[in-house]
C-alpha cells in the first residue's frame, strides 16, 4: 500500500503567528490535520506539519511505503542530507553553531525512524491540488479561520489530488521573470536583505562570490523565496 502525504506550513511574519496543513491518503481514505501556534516561523511550521503527519502515521499503525510531498526544499534536504551530520557532531552545524529548530529536527527524525518515506519537492503556490489544499489549511490556521478538516473515504473527498496543475497557475509561473518586482531578495555571507529595487538588490551582490538573488512579485511570493532559502 502506497500512503500519499502532502503538507505545508505558513507564518504571518517571520516570527508571527503560524500555522501548518497535512493531507494523508490512503487507498480507502483521506484524513486533513491542521494546527497553529502564536509565534513561530515559516520552517517550523514546514517540519511541524511533516513530524505530525508521521506521527499520524505511524500512531495508526498505516503500513506502506509513504510519499510525503512538500514546497519546502528546508525540509527535504535537513532530512536527507544534513540530519545524520548533525546527530554525529552533537547538533552543531559545519561551522560548529548550533543547529536551528533542533528541537523540530530531533522530532522528524524519531518520526521517520522505521518507516520507508520518499520525500518529493513540488513547486510552492504552482496550482499543485495537495500543495494548494494544504496552503489553505496552514493560512487558515494561521489567521484563526475556521477550517473544517476532511476525515473520510477516498472518493468523497473534494479535492481531486491527482489533478494536473492549472493552467492558469503555470501560466503565471512562467510569465514571473518578465513582470515588475514587488521586490528582491539577496543572501550574503549568509545573511538575508529585502530590497524594494533591482538597482539596491544588484549593489550588494555584483560581484560578490556566492551571493543569491531573486525577485517576487507578491508578498507571498517573497514569502516561498525566503522559505525555500532557509529563512
Amino acid at each position: 500500500m502506497t500512503i500519499e502525504i502532502y503538507t505545508d506550513g505558513s507564518s504571518r511574519g517571520n516570527p508571527g503567528p503560524g500555522g501548518w496543513g497535512a493531507i494523508i491518503r490512503t487507498e480507502k481514505e483521506v484524513k486533513e490535520l491542521g494546527g497553529r501556534e502564536d509565534h513561530t516561523t515559516n520552517n517550523r511550521m514546514e517540519l511541524s506539519a511533516a513530524i505530525n503527519a508521521l506521527v499520524y502515521v505511524d500512531e495508526n499503525d498505516m503500513n506502506g511505503d509513504i510519499v510525503l510531498q512538500t514546497d519546502s526544499k528546508y525540509v527535504i534536504q535537513g532530512i536527507t542530507k544534513w540530519v545524520k551530520g548533525w546527530e554525529r557532531n552533537g547538533w552543531k552545524t559545519a561551522d560548529k553553531k548550533d543547529v536551528g529548530n533542533r528541537d523540530l529536527w530531533e522530532a522528524l527524525s524519531f518520526a521517520s525512524k522505521g518507516l520507508s518515506v520518499e520525500w518529493k519537492y513540488v513547486e510552492g503556490h504552482a496550482g499543485h491540488p495537495g500543495n494548494e489544499r494544504c496552503d489553505e489549511i496552514a493560512t487558515g490556521m494561521a489567521d484563526k479561520v475556521s477550517v473544517d478538516l476532511y476525515h473520510g473515504p477516498r472518493d468523497k473527498y473534494p479535492v481531486d489530488l491527482d489533478a494536473e496543475p492549472a493552467v492558469g497557475a503555470i501560466a503565471k509561473k512562467k510569465s514571473k521573470s518578465s513582470a515588475p518586482g514587488y521586490s528582491y531578495l539577496s543572501v550574503v555571507d549568509g545573511t538575508l536583505e529585502i530590497h524594494k529595487t533591482w538597482k539596491e538588490c544588484e549593489a550588494r551582490v555584483k560581484g560578490v562570490k556566492g551571493a543569491r538573488f531573486k525577485k517576487a512579485l507578491s508578498k507571498e511570493d517573497e514569502d516561498t523565496i525566503r522559505k525555500e532559502w532557509g529563512f
